[in-house]
């Protein structure tokens, strides 16, 4: 551990910055140091003393954030990743990988083992400083959630639209997607879910379900992408293998933090039950050939069912970093070839009967 003169660093967040190379920890000192109160280890031992008690258990005070390095003599950066994210206390502080290496094996095995970022050396200033404050603005966000839906109240819908309003401001916060996209993807799934309850088909089993509760959690059905980096969501180009491997796990991700908000909410209703079905299974197949699990047919909750379909035309109907919106009439196109192996073919049957809403909707709430 390196000390230093604090006095003046009171008040601010504190970073933590990991490395065996002395000018390495001056460079990044010198990139963040008028904005954070900067903490040096020069081991992988040394920054787990800063963190930890010696019996194990974390300190009082921790890091907002970590910038880690992965070659370092004794325990190595993946070490000091993996016993940061495997406690309670710390899993949430953002850890940031710098490394000089730009090899796609370290920022898989990086990213698939909980780290925010991955930035390669030599340094870029401003990217350091943009997405160190990025990711501590985001843990922020993440805590005052934390925060927010550990009150108990007695009006349990307004936790619940509190709630909601604080998830879809860290989506549009991220800029994973606009919040025109969570409307439009609201009214997409009220209208096609109005309908449906008009059909012999799904009359009854809609009856069953509480529908305002459904539509208003199909506005989180994305949420998980808050823990994919930046790097990767907002690629402009083909994603590697790896990259998709990362991206598929917001849905595990969307359904673990539905899962830690209702811990924390006195009554499990259908609300949070119909967001996590919708976060944990609206990329499963109709034919089973989907993620994160492999359901298939009636298996998917009928709530992801729906949401699969409304997710995906408003995606081909909008411009996304890495493609330009498709027109009205492709995008039904392209859902009637997914009947029967994407999608469930009796929902698809009922869009025509809708497509006119759907146009209206994505006309009215464009970008």
């Amino acid at each position: 551990m390196i000390s230093k003169d604090t006095s003046k660093d009171i008040g601010k967040d504190i970073v933590l910055i990991v490395d065996d190379i002395e000018i390495n920890r001056v460079i990044l000192c010198e990139i963040l140091g008028d904005d954070y109160h900067i903490v040096e280890a020069d081991s992988g031992e040394a920054a787990l003393d800063i963190i930890f008690e010696s019996d194990g258990s974390a300190k009082q005070v921790l890091p907002t954030a970590v910038l880690l390095d992965i070659m370092m003599p004794g325990i190595d950066g993946f070490g000091v990743l993996e016993r940061i994210k495997s406690h309670d206390n710390t899993k949430n502080i953002p850890v940031l990988i710098i490394s000089a290496s730009d090899s796609d094996e370290n920022e898989s095995r990086g990213l698939l083992g909980g780290a925010a970022d991955y930035i390669t050396k030599p340094f870029n200033f401003d990217i350091v400083r943009a997405r160190v404050d990025n990711h501590i603005n985001l843990a922020r966000y993440n805590h005052n959630l934390e925060k927010l839906v550990s009150i108990k109240t007695s009006e349990v819908t307004r936790t619940y639209e509190s709630t909601l309003e604080v998830l879809a401001t860290i989506i549009e916060y991220r800029n994973l997607e606009s919040g025109a996209h969570i409307r439009r993807t609201t009214l997409l799934t009220e209208v096609l879910v109005e309908f449906m309850l008009t059909t012999e088909k799904f009359k009854e089993a809609l009856e069953k379900e509480n529908i305002s509760s459904l539509v208003k959690a199909s506005a989180l059905h994305d949420i998980g992408k808050i823990a994919i980096p930046d790097s990767i969501l907002l690629k402009p180009g083909k994603l590697t293998s790896e990259e998709f491997d990362v991206i598929k796990t917001h849905a595990s991700i969307g359904s673990r933090i539905i899962d830690s908000i209702s811990e924390k909410l006195p009554d499990n209703d259908l609300y949070l039950k119909y967001a996590n079905d919708i976060c944990h299974y609206h990329h499963e197949r109709w034919d089973g050939t989907g993620y994160p699990t492999g359901l298939k047919g009636e298996e998917i909750p009928l709530s992801a069912r729906i949401v699969s379909v409304v997710d995906v035309y408003d995606a081909l109907t909008s411009v996304r970093c890495y493609k330009d919106a498709m027109s009205h009439e492709v995008s039904l196109n392209i859902l009637e070839q997914g009947k029967g192996t994407q999608f469930d073919p009796d929902i698809i049957d009922l869009v025509p009967d809708v497509a006119e809403a759907f146009r209206k909707i994505e006309e009215e709430h464009r970008d």
